[in-house]
């Protein structure tokens, strides 16, 4: 094989693809990514971003896709067949903003814009997406997996190491597995769904519009990132022919002015598709070199908007671990917990998605109050055989898509933030929340201590580890009285207002070890040095 050639083939350039070559970018893992699309996707397509996302784009360093997303607008019904406001109401919960949770709101951002940002980032690191570039077909074996490409009708034979199949419901690499993909498809819902440029009279881009009912009406929510007379539409109707209308533009806005009752004049039909719920999901997430994410993983209903974010958080979770297993530094045996962490997570966000959507039929409205679980914040994988909690107590039923207790931690849990740190030590640097410390590239060590004479024996601990991928922070409690100290560790902090003791549940006199993987999951709750060389013996080679 030539070593020159990057280890790692990413097939489908949409958001979950992105991320997994970003991730591993990252970590210094040089990527091909291929895309069977000769240009970019354009439209909407599902823009809601819950908070846990955001959180991945902060660890990313992407701060364009928190700085660019729209808050989510108000909704407005309508009395039928009149624009007479009947209610109106908030989309999502509204949570207050706590320390530990900077990211604390959903917002909107459309797939085309949020592609351009994730693109962007990847030729910071030399990596452009090859569009026009379609897999046919690959094979594998203990050494490495040859992929046949074809672009401009040209075939080209590809060696590499590793193939993350990231192109979605239809793609090559799920199917040539063999995995299966059970599940169903829908009859009782169909809709028509895409980005249009409209004026209508009485509609206030200050808000989203919803007219009839979930089983024959259509929605309207404005965006600016199609124009200022932009807005994503949804047409939903089971009498109607839908793949019918989605060809025809005549038929989209004759439909939409039979259910808006306002004068409405339509300037440009910028992107549609029909949708049929299809919920899916496969039996297992990889086989040898090969794994699949996002769509290519599992589809299901819009009713939740967990999708995109579900195919992110897959490829951040299977990056750092493939980086690791590349570099020399972890067995293969790692990989196996990406299908292991995965599945139930996928499992349970199935079942509630399709719970909302039978809600949705059979009342024929879709539930106003959205549960916080929708969030993602809860989603934890304490059920992973490589996390390790020295404090929990075991045999709990697996709940993996859990709502947030910000009075209980365990690991496997999603690491929190705290705010307002005061440096004392360690390495120059301007990070002053936790949340500034982790990267997809390194383990993160919090060490909480009364003093920093007590943290000496895990740092000298740490000694034993390749500071490229594991890092340490020591963590002082606000009573701490010191301005400065002399320390092999990273970065020494005092917790000056409290709010790292208050999110990690230390008390001031206590002494213990966080371990934070590089997905900003909690890797390890422990003790001391001793838990700490448990965890890490899960997770590299022997040192």
């Amino acid at each position: 094989m030539n070593s020159t050639r990057p280890p790692v083939l990413v097939v489908g350039a949409g958001p979950a693809g992105l991320v997994a070559a970003l991730t591993l970018l990252q970590n210094g893992i040089p990527v091909r990514i291929v895309d069977k699309d000769p240009n970019p996707r354009i439209g909407q397509r599902g823009p809601g971003i819950w908070p846990r996302s955001f959180e991945l784009f902060n660890f990313l360093n992407v701060p364009e896709v928190n700085e660019l997303a729209k808050p989510v607008s108000r909704l407005r019904y309508y009395k039928p067949g009149t624009m007479e406001v009947a209610t109106e109401s908030l989309m999502v919960p509204r949570v207050e903003p706590t320390p530990a949770i900077p990211f604390h709101a959903p917002k909107l951002m459309g797939q085309q814009l949020l592609d351009v940002i994730l693109r962007r980032h990847l030729e910071k690191f030399s990596c452009s997406v090859e569009m026009g570039t379609e897999l046919r077909s690959f094979e594998q074996s203990d050494e490495g997996v040859t992929a046949v490409l074809a672009k401009n009708g040209i075939l080209e034979t590809f060696d590499t190491k590793w193939i993350v199949g990231a192109d979605g419901a239809k793609g090559v690499v799920r199917k040539q597995l063999g995995l299966t993909f059970l599940g169903e498809t829908r009859d009782d819902i169909r809709l028509v769904m895409g980005d249009v440029r409209l004026h209508g009279v009485g509609l206030d881009r200050a808000y989203s519009h919803r007219f009839g009912t979930f089983k024959r009406g259509a929605s309207l929510r404005p965006t600016g990132e199609i124009g200022e007379d932009g807005w994503q539409f949804v047409i939903i109707d089971n009498d109607l022919d839908t793949t019918k209308v989605a060809q025809s533009e005549e038929l989209i806005f004759e439909t939409i002015i039979s259910v808006i009752p306002t004068e409405i004049t339509f300037n440009k039909l910028v992107w549609v598709s029909e949708f049929r719920a299809n919920i899916r999901m496969v039996n297992k997430f990889s086989e040898g070199r090969v794994f699949v994410a996002g769509d290519a993983a599992h589809v299901h209903s819009p009713t939740g908007g967990q999708g995109l974010n579900s195919g992110i958080q897959d490829a951040f979770n299977l990056g750092w671990k493939l980086a690791l297993v590349e570099k020399g530094l972890a067995d293969k045996s790692l990989l196996e917990t990406y299908n292991a962490e995965r599945l139930p997570v996928i499992s349970e966000m199935l079942e509630m998605t399709t719970t909302i959507l039978d809600r949705a039929v059979q009342t024929g409205n879709m539930p106003t109050a959205r549960s916080p679980i929708l969030f993602m914040l809860g989603i934890n994988y304490r059920f992973s055989d490589i996390v390790l909690d020295e404090f929990a107590t075991p045999g709990k039923p697996i709940n993996a898509y859990g709502v947030l207790d910000e009075e209980y931690l365990e690991a496997g849990d999603r690491a929190p933030d705290a705010p307002n740190l005061v440096q004392v030590g360690g390495g120059e640097s301007d990070v002053e929340t936790l949340f500034g410390l982790y990267r997809p590239w390194y383990h993160t060590v919090l060490v909480f201590v009364p003093s920093h004479a007590e943290a000496t024996p895990i740092l000298g601990a740490l000694e034993a580890y390749d500071t490229s991928v594991v890092r340490s922070a020591v963590v002082l409690p606000s009573s701490a009285s010191v301005t400065s100290v002399a320390s092999p560790a990273d970065l020494v902090f005092v917790d000056r207002e409290g709010h790292g003791y208050l999110a990690y549940l230390v008390e001031a006199g206590q002494t213990r070890v966080f371990v934070i993987r590089p997905d900003g999951v909690i890797g390890a709750i422990v003790h001391g040095a001793e838990g700490m060389k448990e965890y890490f013996s899960r997770i590299f080679l022997d040192v």
